[in-house]
């Protein structure tokens, strides 16, 4: 298969949703159909063993949700496919959304009784600003929903996008009869106690009576609104959804594996590949030879065995190769990676060569941060890839003397992460943690004595604000830093970081010191 073949066949895609949508459940689905998994793991019961491949962090298991990206890859009829299943909590949104970057389009998983909610609407924001293709799954049809006709209103006015049902429901909740497939005009028949997925029933022709026999009396009711489906919505249109502009929508339920199919198969055909990414410079092309990545994520202690780290990396175009010599920009010298992996979550194994739009780990030893770029010399910088001003703060202190190294290593390496920061105090010394939700310091705890052997106590910290600071003049910013001493702090770069108590405080330094800028996000 040649160069141009490989990128052809490749999907990249997250799964995004507001928690406990379904968004887990639907990517171990996906995985069977893949032939990745041969038994999903139910993430609907934190109690009992089998958990979800995509949830492979020990505090996943424990809580049933999940807290950090996790990478999936598998063959599905001659398409590469390529999973990121983000987490839903808006306490780890600054992982969502870094990897909203390295994907070229966006499924969305909606509960269908509860609708759109926050959470969906802030990653719909960012697929909007960035063009990205989505596809809506309206989920959990085999319990009570909402009418879809509603569901599908709520969604263009919420998400402020055009919809195309390109799927409908047969009833919902203890009626659900099934789903009728209109983009391939064909019928799936529901039945839950029936594990296996039962062949798809072509039906070209609604008024074939042969349809009331399949869902009796519900048959005249699918006809009225699919009637009403094709006059009220404009017919599916691949461009239009490619330039993020119009939304196929699919019905099913993800528990029963019921749906899925359907997404699946209509999703490899419509759905983009690799498409171009933007560097400080220029496009990159995915088509180029010469090989582009960037870093967007970082794990620690991915295999707590090893202690090992990784660096996530997109590859955005040419071929990716093992053993060749590629250029650190950041750092400005040459690397070799000798032992590159390809994943299935926590599993990994050593790969050969990757394609623009494959995701890869390299081993990490503390060379890389989030948003290095990886190139075969030319001296580019990809962009989008921000932390965002903290919301929480607090001091974080050693709770075990005898384990102050564990404790250093641990918070600098989970730091690298990017689901945290860590600012030092230049008045005081003293650590402090910002994050954007109070979950993530008990995930950063849990993580310090499971992983690192560390106990740390969190001290709670009034505070505003983290702002980077910068100026073309330093005799001013010298002066600034002077008068705001005591709220002054570096970041894990040693960059200056100004803590402002209260936004009555920010405004009045942004009005004293005009020649100073203040960002919200580190990407500056």
């Amino acid at each position: 298969m040649n160069f141009i073949e490989e990128i052809r066949r490749r999907r990249t895609f997250g799964i995004v949703s507001h928690p406990d949508a379904g968004k887990t459940t639907l990517t171990e689905k996906l995985l069977l159909f893949g032939g990745a998994i041969r038994v999903a793991g139910a993430v609907r019961s934190n109690k009992i063993r089998k958990t979800a491949v995509s949830d492979f962090m020990e505090i996943e298991r424990q809580r049933g949700i999940s807290v950090a990206t996790s990478v999936i890859g598998f063959e599905y009829n001659g398409y590469k496919i390529n999973i990121l299943d983000t987490p839903g909590h808006q306490d780890f949104q600054e992982d969502t959304f870094r990897t909203l970057t390295a994907v070229d389009s966006v499924i969305i998983v909606i509960d269908a009784a509860k609708g759109v909610e926050p959470q969906t609407e802030k990653l719909m924001n960012v697929c909007r600003i960035r063009q990205t293709p989505v596809i809506v799954f309206i989920n959990k049809m085999d319990r009570p929903a909402r009418d879809p006709f509603s569901l599908l209103d709520e969604i263009e006015e919420m998400l402020r996008i055009n919809v195309r049902p390109l799927s409908w429901p047969i009833s919902s909740g203890d009626n659900f009869r099934g789903v009728y497939n209109l983009f391939d005009r064909s019928l799936q028949l529901f039945n839950a106690s029936i594990q296996e997925i039962q062949p798809a029933i072509l039906f070209k022709d609604l008024n074939n009576p042969e349809l009331d026999n399949h869902i009796g009396r519900e048959a005249a009711l699918l006809r009225d609104e699919l009637e009403l489906v094709e006059g009220v919505y404009p017919v599916f249109d691949q461009e239009r959804y490619l330039s993020g502009k119009q939304a196929p929508v699919f019905f099913g339920s993800a528990l029963y594996n019921f749906g899925v199919r359907e997404l699946l198969e209509t999703f490899v055909k419509i759905a983009p590949w690799p498409r171009p990414s933007y560097t400080e410079e220029r496009e990159v092309n995915p088509w180029e030879e010469t090989f582009t990545g960037f870093v967007f994520k970082i794990h620690a202690n991915i295999d707590p065995n090893h202690r090992s780290r990784i660096a996530f990396v997109k590859v955005c175009s040419g071929r990716f190769e093992r053993n060749r010599t590629y250029t650190h920009v950041r750092q400005g010298k040459t690397i070799r990676i000798s032992s590159p992996t390809a994943f299935m979550a926590s599993q990994k194994e050593t790969i050969e060569e990757a394609f623009p739009g494959d995701i890869i780990g390299v081993p990490d030893t503390g060379n890389f941060i989030i948003g290095d770029t990886l190139t075969e010399g030319e001296i580019i910088h990809f962009k989008g890839l921000p932390s965002f001003s903290p919301e929480l703060f607090r001091y974080v202190e050693n709770a075990d003397p005898m384990k102050s190294k564990q404790l250093a290593k641990g918070i600098d390496q989970l730091m690298d992460e990017g689901v945290a920061q860590l600012f030092t105090s230049q008045f005081n010394g003293r650590k402090i943690i910002g994050t954007v939700g109070q979950l993530q310091f008990e995930v950063i705890q849990y993580r310090l004595e499971h992983e690192y052997g560390a106990k740390c106590r969190f001290e709670a910290i009034s505070m505003y604000k983290a702002c980077w600071i910068e100026s073309p003049d330093p005799g001013i910013l010298n002066e600034f830093k002077k008068r705001k001493y005591q709220k002054m702090c570096i970041d894990k770069r040693g960059r200056d970081v100004f803590m402002a108590d209260s936004a009555f405080i920010l405004q009045m330094a942004q009005d004293e010191f005009k020649a100073i800028k203040f960002h919200f996000t580190s990407e500056f």
